[in-house]
């Protein structure tokens, strides 16, 4: 045990004589002196012993009855107190955590840290209003007002008040703008509200250089068409976020077996746009060539969709209360031959867990369509449309080709009926385009795009995911300004899958968006028969959309400039002969015999793992 100050050794060696016992040590006389002769800093010291003997349990007697002992004489009894609720909230009683550090406050109410734990204590508690207000209320110094800012923006971010969310963390950045973390947050919550422009010079002190240094990975895939840019971004945030690297766990060799073991990680195994693309993937594995693992850090939400993923897997291991390294020891006591990170550097990501290299092949897939070098992420899966021959060597991981078309696509969707226009809202005497990908995806200068398509072209309408009422409310002002009614955008709400399916008929041509393009949903138009006109750039995420029309013979939706994009657009709205052409193209069963084709795609699929596979 390390050498303890005198009157803590006292304490101790007391304890240790009654056998740490605290039963009537509040009326033992010496015991109490002992406490009285204790100044705050050798309690500090005594309590973080007692934790490292393994007594962990004497650490809040001996607290309250160090606040007993010295009640009315000692200026330091808010310390005791803020400690105690902080040993609580570790011990999960989140009660009696918030009632220590109220006590804490009602003695120093300037005592920031108490309103950031007791805020996060009724955050835990689902009481979000109560924590929103103790952190608003909250007296602040200037080394606390970030701070109490950036919980608040935090937790309003999460309940989707944005334009709350947002204001927090720009007041947070106006008394320190060098924080990477409110930037990045600040970004994608505008990126959500089409808050537009979102690069540029609105907080003092930061430039929009320094705004794009610290905006997260999947904000700037929806910013810049740009591979070098996106690179060296993630490259830096990963040298940030990434924990050093762990002893390797899986033989560099391989193992000998029969059937190549794939797992595939996942937080997404839920009512995700993922979930639907991949579920008849993981029921389709040869399994007499192919043993098939499942990593879920999913939340159970009882859909269909994750039932039958579940289902699909030959073994199912729930990694959603387990670290990243016991994650790494899972996957490696399964002898897992090739793993398929399916988010890469989205929300919910377990990717860390590969650098500890659980696996002997590790590749990316889906989740993340940009540049991740890590260097214990051996392959991205692609095809040779996103990712060009000629760029090959500008993508780290190594991009890994799929013949054909790179999706996963999944048949057994249900389609719920197409309603008639009115029932959605729409007028039948009008052209309609349509975009139904999350708003962050939205660039200024592609709703600029829709803007001069509308203007040029006559009884046409364009018909959006009401995403949330903040990015609403700003189209709509946008497009005002420019010259455009109001009445012209319309905003469809969401709704079940199935249903959401069968209204895309009822659209005439869906505008993709760049630099990040529709993946799943642009797939989901194709199989309903809506053409699609995209923008097909230098990155991957730009030129998900133009492998799918490449792969069901529409081409001619593929533009490679804005101006040709705008041009195409106008071009189906005002040619009815050329737009029945186009319209004719992906009808039928085209979708279901090329992107939907999921029985020739998984043995193309199952022979790129067999490519790669390493045996000793």
């Amino acid at each position: 045990m390390t050498a303890l100050p005198s009157s803590a050794q006292s304490i101790y060696d007391f304890l240790a004589q009654k056998r740490w016992s605290f039963v009537a040590l509040g009326e033992d006389k010496k015991f109490r002196r002992l406490l009285q002769d204790l100044s705050l800093g050798d309690l500090l010291t005594l309590a973080e012993t007692l934790k490292a003997s393994n007594k962990p349990a004497a650490v809040i007697p001996i607290y309250s009855a160090w606040i007993d002992a010295n009640s009315g004489t000692s200026p330091f009894l808010f310390a005791a107190w803020f400690n105690i609720g902080v040993e609580l909230s570790l011990a999960g009683d989140h009660d009696n955590a918030v009632t220590s550090y109220k006590n804490a406050l009602a003695l120093k109410p300037d005592l920031y840290q108490a309103s950031i734990n007791l805020g996060l204590r009724y955050e835990q508690m689902g009481q979000i209003d109560l924590a929103l207000e103790t952190w608003q209320k909250a007296l602040q110094p200037d080394e606390a007002r970030t701070s109490l800012l950036n919980h608040r923006g935090r937790t309003l971010e999460n309940l989707k008040r944005y334009d709350e969310a947002a204001a927090a963390l720009f007041a947070s950045l106006l008394t320190d703008p060098k924080q990477p973390d409110v930037i990045h947050h600040w970004v994608y919550i505008r990126q959500r509200m089409c808050d537009w422009p979102i690069y540029d010079n609105r907080v003092p002190g930061l430039t929009a250089q320094d705004v794009i240094e610290s905006t997260g990975p999947l904000s700037i895939l929806a910013a810049f068409d740009d591979i070098q840019l996106q690179s060296r971004h993630v490259k830096t945030w990963l040298d940030k976020k990434a924990p050093p690297a762990a002893p390797r766990l899986s033989p560099e060799n391989g193992y000998a077996h029969d059937r190549i073991r794939v797992g595939y990680m996942s937080s997404d195994y839920c009512a995700h746009p993922m979930s639907y693309l991949v579920a008849e993937l993981f029921e389709r594995h040869d399994r007499s060539r192919f043993e098939v693992y499942g990593y879920c850090s999913t939340k159970e939400d009882s859909s269909e969709v994750r039932k039958r993923i579940v289902a699909s897997f030959d073994k199912f291991t729930s990694i959603i209360n387990l670290s990243d390294e016991q994650v790494a020891q899972v996957i490696r006591n399964d002898e897992i031959d090739i793993l398929v990170d399916l988010n890469g550097l989205t929300l919910g990501t377990r990717m860390f867990a590969l650098r500890s290299r659980p696996a002997p092949v590790q590749m990316t897939y889906l989740g993340y369509i940009g540049a991740i070098p890590m260097p214990e992420l051996d392959y991205m899966l692609c095809d040779e449309f996103t990712v060009p021959k000629e760029l090959f060597d500008t993508y780290q991981p190594t991009p890994l080709y799929i013949p054909g078309n790179y999706q996963a696509n999944d048949t057994k969707l249900p389609v719920g009926p197409t309603p008639p226009r009115a029932a959605a809202g729409l007028p039948e005497d009008r052209f309609v385009f349509c975009c139904f990908s999350n708003n962050y995806k939205i660039t200024e200068y592609i709703f600029n795009a829709w803007i001069e398509i509308l203007k040029r072209t006559e009884k046409t309408v364009l018909w959006l995911l009401a995403d949330n009422e903040y990015s609403r409310q700003n189209m709509i002002a946008r497009a005002q300004s420019q010259g455009i009614d109001s009445g012209r955008l319309i905003f469809a709400g969401r709704v079940l899958p199935q249903d959401y399916l069968g209204r895309l008929p009822l659209a005439d041509l869906f505008l993709d968006t760049h630099p990040y393009n529709a993946g799943t949903t642009a797939s989901d138009a194709l199989r309903m028969g809506l053409p699609l006109v995209t923008l097909a750039g230098e990155c991957f995420a730009s030129r998900m959309a133009g492998s799918l029309l490449r792969s069901v013979g529409l081409e001619w939706g593929i533009a490679t400039s804005l101006t040709e994009y705008v041009e195409k657009a106008i071009e189906a709205a005002n040619d009815p002969a050329k737009y029945r052409e186009i319209r004719k193209t992906v009808s039928g069963d085209v979708w279901r015999r090329t992107i939907g084709n999921i029985e020739e795609f998984v043995p193309r699929l199952e022979g790129v793992y067999q490519s790669v596979v390493k045996r000793p």
